[in-house]
């Protein structure tokens, strides 16, 4: 579990996750209609714990094989075209002042982003976003070849950074990616939000109050 003390102030690299800290995730309701699941924490765990999702994310099968292993394995009631055509349309959006505050950070310490997202989405809604361009470090999945909360991801990350991980701060809304992280080594929070992420950095002393 990620530590409960405060952090010290001696942060030199902010890491954001994107999806549902920056940017709210656009295919959430919809999916929940397919699949007729009403919780939408229901829904992300069987998401996040889907095997063609992970594969997606990693780069390691192709948005047919996706479509169809989700369609087979979720028992969907459309075709993997069709599926295909519906997640390439879920556009997710920048929570307001997201922009705002990664510049602010940006100000402070060194700045990046440490993203599970696939090759297909990020090209068509998310690599022209302003905030696509703020980061001076880029960690997407996809490119990487590798998932979080996997402990690869984050040794690979670590050793492209000009830090120790112990002077990396990680703000990700899922438990399971936080968890992942501190025990790699990063310092690590769990956010939703631009709120409760702006909290984490004024509480790191990163940001000043």
């Amino acid at each position: 579990m990620a530590a409960e003390d405060p952090l010290e102030n001696s942060i030199d690299v902010v890491l954001f996750d994107l999806g549902g800290v920056l940017i709210q995730a656009g295919g959430v309701a919809p999916m929940r209609e397919l699949c007729g699941i009403e919780s939408e924490q229901e829904l992300w765990a069987r998401w996040l714990g889907c095997r063609w999702v992970q594969l997606l994310e990693a780069g390691r099968c192709s948005d047919e094989e996706f479509a169809g292993g989700v369609v087979a394995d979720w028992e969907l009631p459309v075709s993997p075209d069709d599926f295909l055509a519906a997640f390439a349309s879920w556009e997710g959006v920048p929570f307001a002042g997201s922009s705002e505050l990664v510049a602010e950070t940006a100000d402070a310490v060194r700045v990046g982003c440490l993203s599970n997202t696939n090759a297909l989405q990020w090209s068509a809604h998310y690599e022209g976003l302003a905030i696509a361009g703020s980061f001076e470090f880029r960690f997407l999945s996809f490119e990487l070849g590798l998932v979080k909360p996997d402990r690869a991801i984050f040794d690979a990350v670590a050793s492209r950074l000009p830090v120790s991980p112990d002077r990396v701060l990680f703000l990700d809304d899922n438990v399971v990616n936080v968890d992942g992280a501190a025990d790699f080594g990063f310092r690590s929070r769990q956010v939703r939000g631009v709120d409760e992420a702006r909290r984490a950095l004024l509480d790191a002393g990163v940001l000043a109050g």
